[in-house]
């Protein structure tokens, strides 16, 4: 897949789709799972991504979409928003998800960080 720096990654399984098309997170993004409970969520900032030259910011994408795919049975959503650097995730609730998949993509993006809030950090 080619992406840009004006894409986004989405996941159900995890396409792309252009920033300029794509209706509001809120709009796009579920609530609950297929069974009405509801999702877990975590973000994450990637310092300078968009700033990068595009095949380096395919790399990593794709290096996130791999982490992202060992864990379809938690992820229900992504997004990457290239133009302020940010991955949101919705998950399944489970105990380990908001740690796991994070310390998996920071594994494969070092400069990815989790955004906490101070409470938790």
């Amino acid at each position: 897949m080619a992406i840009s720096q004006t894409d986004i990654l989405s996941h159900s399984v995890v396409t792309a789709t252009t920033m300029e098309n794509s209706a509001p997170l809120y709009q796009r993004a579920p609530r609950e799972d297929e069974d009405g409970r509801p999702l877990g969520d975590f973000m994450m900032i990637i310092p300078q991504l968009r700033s990068l030259p595009p095949r380096v910011i395919q790399k990593k994408v794709a290096r996130i979409q791999t982490v992202l795919e060992k864990f379809t049975n938690l992820v229900v959503f992504a997004d990457l928003n290239l133009k302020i650097n940010v991955l949101w995730v919705l998950v399944r609730q489970s105990p380990s998800a908001l740690i796991e998949i994070p310390i998996a993509i920071m594994t494969v993006i070092p400069e990815a960080r989790l955004v906490a809030h101070p409470r938790f950090c």
